[in-house]
């Protein structure tokens, strides 16, 4: 359980990205050493930038954030910056220290085995660009790991991790001494470990705190936003009575226009007494992705493709042959070549793969390479759309939680949750006829997974689908499986 040492403590912090969008105002919080914190609010409240002003990354506007003396502090980047690449395994884990780490391999083993990516083959000498993006996800995940920080920060670490991988990860931070701080939408995996609760509110931009296991807590907002809308119910109904009063008063004139007057302090009193009930993440709006229309027969077949392994490509036979409504899944393990397969497909370089002329096809990869970051968001929506009406951009977005405000921002100024709503607005202005999804549901708030499942279910085109989350694959019309380890 949390020590008495406060390690890190912001004192009315405010902070907004590039002046125009405040993130905090006046935020207040702090965490204990020895605490295992999770930090939740929704998607673009500035989760991740709260992480930024602890690192010293970003800098308030104004008020202090204070930092135990002598704590050190490490946070596992979101993607593997393209620098790091060349790097051997042993150098890229070797650039997480200042001083050179002699006894760096059986370290490097130790933290593998925690995120689940350790083979039976020693990987020191291999390069970092020899890994699938997932296994590289592991590796960011694995130096923040091998740091044995004080103060350990963790954004979405479960994204790319199967079961086993989170049940090692779970085990590692449940006997973590130090302490943690956790951005996840993993609701079970938070429960495991967590202590209490920081809830940044996009509403007033401040951070409340709640102490107790996640399910607790989340309980616990639900029965105070509860409290406070049955309070404002019941002070809404005095108002009205009382507002109904005093217009009867003044129009009778006299002395009965003092009693209105007064009357009119009361309802002025009662209105300040209404409390700004904490509005709950909204969810997205449930959608439609329109398959194109002007299709028919094969969209897609794949004959062969080439697959990893022992780290080397393998040329296999395929029969896979998609029409209208055919939905495919990819299945194997991290680095087998999903991504990469998927990629070939889309991009028209796989021998072995053929699509129909003319079909357009919506891409949806993981790292979202497929968006320009220079792009305005509501741009990036225009320029796909099938009907060019900005009527239409505006209306898709407003489902996707996407404001006026956000429609004006870079997209590389976004959070990757809002990187992910905005790819599948795209998919519906899109109306492709072939959906290729990449790993859709990392870095999106749990809330929209069912939305998005049902949206995938319906759709009309043809589909290849690779997803690690077996309770959202579930929920989607699977015709084929193309399972790349067999």
């Amino acid at each position: 359980m949390p020590g008495d040492k406060t390690v890190v403590r912001f004192e009315n912090v405010s902070f907004s990205y590039r002046h125009a969008n405040p993130l905090l105002e006046e935020a207040n919080f702090s965490v204990r050493g020895g605490a295992k914190i999770t930090l939740m609010g929704q998607n673009g409240a500035g989760k991740s930038t709260i992480f930024g002003l602890i690192t010293g990354a970003s800098s308030p506007e104004s008020g202090k954030i204070n930092i135990a003396q002598g704590q050190t502090i490490a946070t596992a980047k979101q993607v593997m910056p393209r620098e790091e690449y060349d790097l051997t395994i042993r150098e890229f884990f070797q650039k997480c220290f200042d001083k050179k780490t002699y006894d760096i391999d059986p370290r490097i083993d130790e933290v593998l085995e925690v995120v689940n990516l350790k083979g039976h083959e020693k990987v020191h000498d291999r390069k970092v660009k020899t890994f699938s993006g997932g296994q590289q996800a592991r590796l960011l995940l694995a130096s923040a790991l091998i740091q044995n920080p004080d103060i350990l920060l963790l954004d979405e670490p479960t994204n790319n991790l199967d079961k086993a991988g989170i049940e090692h990860l779970t085990k590692f931070l449940v006997d973590y001494k130090k302490t943690c701080i956790v951005i996840s939408h993993d609701a079970d995996f938070l429960n495991a470990f967590t202590h209490g609760v920081l809830y940044l509110d996009v509403f007033t931009r401040k951070v409340e705190q709640y102490v107790g296991d996640y399910f607790d807590v989340v309980a616990e907002i639900a029965l105070r936003m509860e409290k406070e809308n049955r309070k404002n119910a019941q002070l809404a109904k005095e108002i009205q009575a009382n507002k109904d009063k005093m217009n009867f008063f003044a129009q009778k004139g006299g002395k009965m226009r003092l009693v209105a007057k007064k009357m009119r302090t009361k309802v002025e009193e009662m209105e300040e007494e209404k409390v700004d009930v904490r509005k709950e993440d909204k969810t997205i709006r449930e959608f439609h992705i329109p398959a194109q229309k002007d299709i028919l027969g094969e969209i897609l077949s794949i004959t062969s493709f080439t697959r990893m392994k022992n780290h080397k490509p393998v040329l296999e036979k395929a029969d896979i042959h998609l029409k209208r409504r055919d939905h495919l899944l990819l299945r194997g393990p991290n680095g087998i070549g999903k991504s990469t397969l998927l990629e070939s497909i889309a991009n028209g370089k796989l021998k072995g793969a053929k699509i129909a002329q003319n079909v357009t096809v919506g891409y949806y990869r993981q790292d979202f390479s497929m968006l320009n970051f220079e792009d305005t968001v509501f741009d990036s929506l225009y320029s796909v759309t099938r009907s060019h009406s900005e009527q239409r951009v505006r209306s898709v977005s407003a489902g996707f939680l996407i404001s006026s405000e956000v429609m004006q921002t870079r997209v590389g100024d976004l959070s990757e949750g809002q990187k992910g709503l905005v790819a599948f607005a795209r998919l519906v202005l899109q109306e492709p006829g072939l959906l290729i999804l990449d790993e859709p549901t990392n870095h999106i708030n749990f809330r929209h997974i069912p939305i998005i499942a049902e949206a995938l279910n319906s759709y009309e085109g043809a589909m290849v689908l690779v997803s690690h989350v077996p309770e959202f694959v579930a929920k989607i019309k699977i015709d084929k499986i193309l399972d790349l380890e067999k």
